[in-house]
């Protein structure tokens, strides 16, 4: 039975109740509040454009067709990605079609009066030196600064994350760190030292063929059945059958799978949790890897790409209809393109497309898949997010504990807490923007995605702010703007036995000169595997039109 869609029926004690918690909706953090002092808008993705394409593709006038040897349909990390890894071949005919008006999908940054901001993903770990894609990447940017003794690229200083970095917020006092050591018990801290060396086990874990079991790109991980095995089972029921019962550790873990993948330690395959914990570090008992970030996130990263590809990148175009041809006996490509306004359509004549867009999109977009979509689409489940930008015209006052950091954790609220876009300029005094994350972890991310935009403004503000009175009472009258994106499909959900079930495996093969690219086909949204993903589908490309290049991938 599927559960109601919220309205603006609901009372906001209901409201807060339903996505803050029972306990706090009956404190007094619900009292009615005057009107708000500030303004704000639910901005882009476009959803409603989105449904729109699920009724049917247009149809271009005769004198609208244009050829182009290759198309790009997404200007996501791995559409962008995609026409980098083109580009550094030297092949400039392609287009990139993307339909919002900023490039970039749930990496994009904003810009504000104060600092710029992140919308979606906002750091990357560094990495190691197998990752040769990434440290590419980041090189190119002036990220990095040569490699260390072991051949690990160095990062500059003024790109890792600054301190403080990470502090949580519970009983009314601040604690460095995520994991709570204050008041921990001796088996808190017996449970903690056991996961992490079960963590090391996995680290130092090589299979026959030299490979580790948990590595970034998944592409370069251990297809070894002791490590697969291991999909098969929740997060959840994988400290189970360790006696991992500690409630802090536990509630560190699901923290972890919250953060990188919108779901609970139950929802969480026990492999991505693995890979959370194990890519990141480069040897057991070291540190997990720094973090890479800036004042807008990845947003930064998308700038660089999108200003080497703009020549290429339409913004505000979304591609309707994919129709695989045959052209004198070799494949070809046709796509229906229709601009944002909804007024003027095009047609394009390809050899091949990259499919950039998430998985689930091609059942609507490429011809056949409407008709007989494959199995494999189906097994592919994404989980809701809501994420807003809260500039305040000074910081809260201080309170108990710890100070301001990076990234400030609420332990007892269902959201991730928010991250401080003024941090890493080192600007520790007045003006700032505190970016707030809330992953929708329902049991079925139908029901997520119908509750998030049954959501309007003035409910995602008072949910947002009503979460952050918890540490900062004094919050609501700081605020000057409130700016609200809903991403329904935010990221794919890695449930157990999805990643090593065969869909991921189908899905990543070319279908009639069709080249599929998204972070989804790894069945983890990070930011690498977007990446890995548009320059491994390029290179499918420029094989196949026969064009010599160096495999970066």
């Amino acid at each position: 039975m599927r559960k109601p869609i919220f309205t603006n029926s609901l009372t906001r004690r209901d409201l807060l109740a339903a996505f803050l918690g029972l306990p706090l909706a009956l404190s007094g953090c619900v009292r009615p509040k005057p009107g708000n002092s500030f303004g704000g808008a639910i901005v882009g993705p476009s959803e409603a454009f989105g449904h729109r394409l699920r009724e049917g593709p247009p149809t271009p006038a005769a004198d609208q067709w244009r050829e182009r040897p290759v198309i790009i349909v997404g200007g996501g990390v791995a559409g962008l990605g995609a026409a980098w890894r083109l580009r550094r071949a030297d092949f400039h005919d392609f287009e990139l079609l993307e339909l919002e008006d900023t490039a970039g999908g749930t990496s994009r940054g904003g810009t504000g009066p104060v600092v710029p901001y992140p919308w979606g993903a906002h750091y990357i770990p560094a990495p190691l030196k197998d990752n040769r894609l990434l440290v590419a990447l980041l090189d190119e940017m002036g990220i990095l600064e040569g490699v260390d003794d072991d051949g690990h690229p160095v990062v500059a200083e003024q790109y890792l994350c600054r301190d403080p970095q990470e502090r949580v917020f519970h009983r009314g006092r601040w604690h460095e760190g995520l994991y709570l050591h204050s008041g921990a018990s001796e088996e808190d801290k017996l449970q903690l030292a056991k996961y992490l060396k079960e963590v090391a086990r996995w680290v130092a874990w090589r299979d026959g063929r030299g490979r580790r079991a948990f590595t970034l790109p998944v592409a370069s991980c251990s297809d070894d059945a002791e490590v697969t095995s291991l999909d098969k089972l929740s997060m959840a029921q994988w400290l189970d059958q360790h006696g991992l019962t500690s409630p802090r550790l536990r509630w560190l873990i699901n923290y972890e799978c919250r953060d990188d993948y919108g779901a609970t330690s139950d929802q969480v395959s026990a492999w991505a949790a693995l890979l959370y914990a194990c890519s990141r570090v480069r040897k057991p008992g070291a540190e997990t890897q720094p973090y890479i970030t800036w004042p807008e996130g990845n947003g930064r990263v998308v700038a660089h790409l999108h200003e080497r590809t703009k020549e290429q990148t339409r913004l505000g175009w979304a591609v309707a209809d994919l129709i695989p041809t045959e052209r004198e006996g070799k494949p070809g490509v046709d796509a229906v393109a229709i601009d944002a306004a909804g007024r003027h359509v095009i047609g394009i004549r390809a050899e091949q497309a990259i499919f950039a867009a998430p998985r689930f999109v091609s059942r609507y977009v490429i011809r056949p898949y409407r008709e007989q979509p494959p199995a494999h689409v189906a097994e592919f489940q994404y989980g809701a997010w809501m994420v807003a930008n809260l500039h305040l015209k000074d910081r809260p006052a201080a309170t108990r504990g710890f100070p301001l950091c990076w990234d400030n954790v609420l332990y007892d609220s269902p959201s991730l807490g928010y991250v401080v876009a003024t941090h890493q300029r080192g600007i520790d005094r007045g003006p700032t923007v505190f970016t707030y994350y809330y992953p929708m972890c329902d049991a079925d991310p139908r029901d997520a995605r119908a509750r998030l935009l049954s959501l309007d403004w003035q409910a995602c503000a008072d949910i947002a702010l009503t979460d952050l009175e918890r540490a900062h009472a004094d919050i609501r009258p700081l605020v000057e703007r409130l700016d609200v994106m809903r991403w329904g499909h935010a990221m794919i959900r890695p449930r157990p036995s999805f990643l090593w079930g065969g869909a991921r495996a189908e899905a990543v093969k070319p279908y009639r000169g069709i080249h599929f690219a998204n972070a989804d086909l790894s069945g983890v949204g990070l930011f690498e595997e977007a990446f890995y993903h548009g320059v491994r589908a390029a290179e499918e490309v420029l094989t196949a039109r026969g064009i010599p290049f160096d495999a970066m991938t």
